[in-house]
């Protein structure tokens, strides 16, 4: 399948889950899987369409250096389980999306490059639309009850660390010591939650020149 007739494919199944309020979707992979770039160029399909699109990414909700890094810099526990700031997240944007949500979001509350709070005004999602949002560990027991609707790019760790080590300049071995914390925290997600198996739409992104919809 092409980039365009698989985005086409992607905007298709998105609009076909469209009703009242605000679609939730959560586009889920590990680090490197493209998500981010998928994201944009899904609501670029979408809002050419009509839809209105609210993007946001984890990337806003992390937690600050501090508490990231509380049990060490390597440690994958740590990775998984201290990232982010979920409360917020939830509090700020997911639940106000919701059915009995008040519709008034943040996208973003914390930059991590800074680690500092960002103190971004509220803004009214409004009656229908659609949210993207992309990030890591999107199907953990905490969060996959508020996907309407969610995508796992299934890519391998062996083609996901050589697009990081072309984008940030890092190891493309997933198993260096540098990688270490991110590589065992990740396998560790996907071993003990299973995303490929919880998202409703799994698509092979291991060749972004031919992406495949593999379920859903």
């Amino acid at each position: 399948m092409t980039p365009a007739g698989f985005l086409a494919a992607l905007a298709d199944r998105v609009a076909g889950r469209l009703g009242p309020g605000i679609l939730r979707v959560g586009i889920d992979g590990v680090d490197g899987a493209g998500k981010t770039t998928l994201a944009d160029r899904l609501a670029e399909v979408l809002e050419a369409r009509g839809t209105r699109v609210i993007r946001a990414s984890i990337d806003g909700f992390h937690n600050p250096r501090a508490v990231r890094y509380a049990r060490g810099k390597t440690s994958p526990e740590g990775f998984y389980t201290d990232s982010f700031n979920l409360a917020a997240l939830k509090h700020d944007l997911l639940d106000p999306l919701g059915p009995r949500g008040s519709g008034r979001v943040r996208r973003a509350v914390f930059d991590h490059r800074t680690d500092q709070a960002i103190d971004a005004p509220y803004e009214s999602a409004g009656r229908s639309g659609v949210l993207l949002f992309d990030g890591i560990f999107l199907h953990r027991p905490e969060l996959r009850s508020y996907w309407d609707l969610s995508i796992f790019l299934d890519v391998p760790f062996a083609q996901s660390y050589a697009r990081m080590a072309v984008r940030d300049g890092s190891d493309p071995d997933p198993e260096a010591p540098t990688n270490r914390r991110y590589f065992l925290g990740q396998s560790f997600y996907l071993k003990t939650v299973g995303p490929q198996k919880l998202a409703h739409i799994v698509v092979d992104y291991a060749d972004t020149a031919q992406p495949r919809i593999i379920r859903g």
